[in-house]
């Protein structure tokens, strides 16, 4: 599940449905603040990690273990 957060949506709705849909068989979550150029990457049974880095790679779920996508090239790509 991937969530871009725009400048009118409540933060609470939106990490709200996201664990919800964690809590339903949703393995991860990505919320993506472009604004602050950060992602915080959520996990059903594990700690939420947060990257804003440039160049960190951010985590992705086991099904796509072959995507490498860094912090700068998903808001290169976002803010085009």
């Amino acid at each position: 599940m991937i969530e871009i957060l725009s400048p009118d949506q409540s933060l609470t709705k939106v990490i709200k449905k996201i664990l919800y849909c964690l809590n339903h068989q949703t393995q991860m979550a990505w919320l993506i603040d472009p604004e602050e150029q950060s992602i915080f990457v959520y996990h059903a049974q594990q700690q939420t990690e947060v990257f804003e880095q440039p160049e960190s790679l951010i985590s992705v779920p086991p099904f796509a273990t072959d995507l490498k996508l860094t912090v700068g090239e998903l808001f290169a790509w976002l803010l085009e």
